[in-house]
């Protein structure tokens, strides 16, 4: 058991490593190699839980979607504003969520053109359809597909543009556009 522990943790680190490369770097730096000195780690032993550039950007975007689903689930779902709350954790409010949203939005673009990324990027974009719909759901609201993908689409175009913006700005508009289009059902 503890060797699992080790190796969910180093997996863990790994890819937050390799979330700071892209990051900074951008995808076209986000090599094993690149991956493993930013954690400090040997490539060969970086090899050993995550053994090819393709696994690492895999891996990567299932770090995102395991992020925002603890956070999701942390939540009280008695609250009244569950929904809200859940639907901004898909948001770059923070520092953390801003990395996690750069990171999906750029291995994003790179499952246009990889076939492993793309499944990858399907299961994280089928994650994200399911929180919308639970939000619609807690809201009383019809959870057909076209209202789901609204609200998907919404969060999406919300989340882009606050990555283009300065991240000292203030984003309180976006939340201040999905609480609109919550009300406005």
């Amino acid at each position: 058991m503890p060797r699992s522990l080790d190796r969910d943790e180093r997996l863990a680190a790994v890819s937050q490593a390799a979330w700071r490369v892209l990051s900074r770097q951008g995808i076209e730096a986000l090599s094993v190699r690149n991956v493993a000195a930013e954690a400090g780690l040997a490539p060969s032993s970086l090899r050993y839980v995550l053994p090819t550039q393709a696994s690492v950007r895999v891996h990567a975007i299932e770090l995102v979607v395991e992020r925002f689903s603890e956070r999701i689930n942390a939540l009280d779902r008695s609250r009244e504003d569950w929904a809200r709350a859940a639907l901004a954790e898909l948001l770059p409010l923070d520092d953390e969520r801003r990395l996690e949203v750069r990171v999906f939005v750029s291995l994003g673009a790179a499952a246009l053109t990889s076939e492993d990324l793309g499944a990858a990027f399907e299961r994280a974009f089928a994650a994200t359809r399911k929180v919308c719909a639970k939000a619609l759901r807690s809201l009383g609201r019809p959870a057909s597909h076209v209202e789901v993908a609204r609200l998907h689409a919404l969060l999406d175009g919300l989340a882009v543009h606050m990555l283009h913006q300065d991240v000292r700005a203030d984003s309180r508009w976006a939340l201040k556009a999905l609480d609109a289009h919550l009300r406005a059902g």
